[in-house]
């Protein structure tokens, strides 16, 4: 209703951005973009609770925290709206002070879940994402690909000989060339959906959502590229670092599984590292082609 919507614009209007929906269908359609949702549990077209429960469902909408704005205050209905995924309940006529403060303690709240989350999916040394992030994005962007018939490319990088690297200049030293060759790597992820991620180690992985074959080998060569022009001050000079990279493209269906092309992406990469390191070797795995990619080529 305008007259609710009016009062909780002047509780909360000088402190937050508000965007408001008339209807439930846009509620759902403007809730990805929000912080905090305030929803009334009466409405016309469809009720709060389902919004609520569309909301929790989607993976988009899920973590944003629901407060119900309602004139109902039976222990029922409360005990409905937790049930449908609600933070809190907010019972009308409205205080502004205890709207300000509810809202100030879910956002905060939220805030310091989306920050534990983020240190929980990033690697501490290098700022990439980590294994874990990688894994769930990999599924994610799977059964995404599989849907609409779309290629895939997965690529594994190894820094060339990091161990003798590590042993001749320390951990430090290690650890700053990592870091290095981490942002000289996560350069190359420009697209939405590419994500760079340190497997482990030396090790790092790429989800290229889109790129076929072609694209795989013009990714290798940049990152072959872009490594090579990796110096680490006082240790290195430019071209002196290297990595590996092996590639693998492909249309994901019920035939192959995330398992087997992430397999077939660390066969290539020994592959190159058998054959000489400083290169990449990609193979699409629709037609069987395997290509050999080396650096400026």
């Amino acid at each position: 209703q305008p007259a609710n919507v009016h009062v909780l614009a002047e509780a909360l209007g000088n402190d937050h951005e508000l965007i408001v929906a008339g209807s439930a269908k846009r509620a759902l359609e403007l809730a990805p973009t929000a912080d905090l949702v305030l929803l009334d549990v009466l409405m016309p077209d469809m009720d709060g609770l389902e919004v609520c429960r569309r909301l929790k469902a989607d993976e988009a909408t899920k973590r944003i925290p629901v407060i119900f704005v309602t004139a109902l205050e039976q222990t029922e209905n409360e005990t409905q709206g937790f049930d449908a995924g609600a933070v809190d309940y907010i019972v009308k006529p409205i205080h502004p002070a205890i709207v300000r403060a509810r809202v100030r303690t879910h956002l905060e709240l939220k805030a310091s879940r989306d920050l534990l989350e983020r240190m929980a999916a990033q690697d501490s040394l290098t700022g990439l994402a980590n294994r874990r992030r990688f894994d769930e994005a990999a599924r994610e962007e799977w059964r995404r690909s599989m849907r609409f018939s779309q290629v895939l490319t997965l690529a594994f990088a190894d820094v060339d000989h990091f161990k003798a690297f590590n042993d001749r200049h320390g951990h430090g030293g290690g650890d700053t060339c990592l870091r290095l060759v981490a942002e000289a790597l996560q350069r190359l992820c420009r697209r939405p959906g590419e994500l760079a991620a340190r497997y482990g180690g030396e090790e790092f992985v790429f989800l290229l959502p889109g790129i076929d074959h072609e694209g795989a080998r013009r990714f290798v060569q940049r990152a072959l590229d872009a490594v090579a022009g990796v110096h680490v001050e006082g240790l290195t000079q430019a071209g002196a670092l290297s990595v590996s990279v092996g590639a693998v493209t492909l249309i994901p269906s019920p035939l192959n599984s995330l398992e087997d092309a992430i397999r077939a992406a660390d066969e290539g990469l020994y592959k190159a590292k058998e054959t000489g390191r400083r290169r990449g070797v990609v193979r699409d795995l629709e037609t069987g082609e395997t290509f050999d990619v080396t650096p400026g080529a």
